[in-house]
């Protein structure tokens, strides 16, 4: 196991192999202005997806994924290839991001105005407005389930990582990953199930 250094927190990983974030990382550092537009393309857009989901929010979500990426280039020169797997420190330093800035607006409440999805142009504007409906609601709900339910459920079904992933970027054991997994799609369930008819699950 290795750990790197990010702010004043140690954020520790599991030890992987064949890992081609790793390998432009590692170009970067040298020298090679390309790789880091690759790590970007790569990395990137999964950094802005968790922090848009957990913090429900896209500018904030913007920054976050943008402070991420930052980080990830300051400790480019130390990073050890081979020793650590890119996207798990990513994901971990992104949730770190998240939970600072919910901390620092507790008690408030989180916009929800650039959650919503590309809309498809194939679509009728009622079933826009209804996908709309339904990304908002998902959004409400993962903010009341407790933080560390919210975090393995929106890696788990949102990002799709394993559960043994999950368990190096929270550091906790794969059992609690499954168990905080269970417990939140539960606290879910419950928390959307009166509003099946508004959001058109009428069936099934």
């Amino acid at each position: 196991m290795s750990a790197a250094s990010v702010g004043r927190r140690e954020v520790r990983v599991i030890m992987t192999e064949d890992d081609p974030d790793a390998d432009l990382l590692a170009r970067f550092a040298a020298g090679e202005r390309h790789a880091a537009r690759a790590l970007t393309d790569s990395l990137g857009p999964r950094a802005f997806g968790v922090a848009l989901r957990m913090l429900g929010d896209g500018a904030e979500a913007e920054d976050v994924a943008q402070e991420a990426m930052m980080r990830l280039w300051r400790i480019a020169p130390d990073w050890r290839t081979g020793e650590a797997k890119v996207s798990t420190w990513l994901y971990r330093v992104t949730m770190n991001l998240c939970v600072d800035r919910q901390r620092r607006r507790r008690g408030g409440t989180a916009s929800l105005d650039e959650v919503a999805e590309p809309p498809d142009p194939a679509r009728s504007v009622p079933e826009q407005m209804q996908d709309r409906a339904r990304v908002d609601a998902l959004q409400a709900a993962l903010d009341e389930l407790p933080e560390r339910q919210r975090q393995a459920v929106v890696l788990r079904h949102m990002e799709e990582l394993s559960n043994p992933e999950i368990a190096g970027i929270m550091e906790i054991s794969t059992e609690a990953v499954e168990s905080l997994t269970a417990r939140g799609k539960r606290a879910l369930a419950a928390i959307l199930a009166g509003r099946r008819d508004e959001l058109g699950y009428q069936d099934g």
